[in-house]
Formats: structure tokens, sequence, C-alpha cells
């Protein structure tokens, strides 16, 4: 199974998003945990390497099961982990443009509109909103059209 590990950096109510060319589509930079990587330190090198920055005390704020289904068979085509990370700031100054797309800083209130897969939507805006922790499962078509969410959260004491 795949592990992916993004990063959000949230500062001064602005959130840092990467725009794939592919669909348009924004999300938070992040990307593979290579073998006998810690998916902190997945997080922390596929952000530095997206941005040309470095995030400030990141912490893991959601862990997901992602889940590609044939449409017509209903069978698993595909499964991966994502592990989402926040940062509250970040040393130096982002790449505009990079192989993986456009960085943009946006308000956390775009990301309520901002075109991104729905599952992306769910789980940062829990990360810059909520407490705690948040785990789920969201399973798409292979379009990455959000067949279903099931979502649980947890904070400490």
């Amino acid at each position: 199974m795949q592990r992916i590990a993004n990063l959000l950096v949230l500062k001064d109510n602005h959130v840092l998003l990467l725009k794939k060319p592919r669909r348009g589509w924004y999300v938070a930079p992040g990307g593979k945990v290579d073998p006998g990587e810690s998916i902190y330190e997945a997080a922390v090198r596929e952000f530095t390497e997206e941005t040309g920055t470095t995030p400030v005390n990141p912490h893991l704020k959601g862990t997901y099961t992602m889940v590609i289904k044939d449409e017509k068979e209903q069978m698993v085509k595909d499964e991966w982990m994502l592990f989402t990370f926040i940062a509250y700031d970040l040393s130096g100054t982002p790449f505009k443009t990079t192989i993986e797309g456009e960085l943009e800083w946006h308000p956390v209130e775009s990301l309520k509109t901002l075109p991104m897969a729905e599952g992306d939507r769910t789980n940062l805006l829990f990360a810059v909103s909520n407490e705690g922790m948040q785990y789920g499962t969201f399973t798409y078509t292979e379009q990455f059209q959000l067949l279903k969410e099931t979502i649980q959260n947890s904070e400490e004491g």
C-alpha cells in the first residue's frame, strides 16, 4: 500500500496550496513516503522539495485511507494511506512555480470553494479549523468522484 504525506501551512489566515496542472485542482504540498522514512520526515522533505521552504514545527492532523473503486464491478482498483500535517509558519520564500505546479497563498475560507478532491477538502478544512485528530476513509471512482466518506474525530483530554 502506497503511503502519502502532505503538509499544509496556515499563516495569517492563509494557506499555501499547490495548483496541479493536470486537473487544475489544489492540494497541500506532499508526496510519497520513501522506504524506511517516517511519515514526518516524508511530509517535511516533500514540502521542502515542492516549496523551497521549511515548515516550522509541523504536526499530524489526520490519517486517511483512500480507495479507488471500479464503477462497474465495485472492485477496489487502488488504495493508499494519506497522512496530513499542519504547520503555522515556514522559513524561506516559497517558489512561485515548480515542476509539480503553481504555489499560491489562499485565504482559509477558499478551502470551501477551490477545485480539489472532496476528501482533500474535508481533511484540509479539519486541519485548519479543529483541535485533535481526524481519521477517515474516502472512496472514489477512477475519475476521483467521491462515492463515500467515513470520518472519525478525536481530541485529547
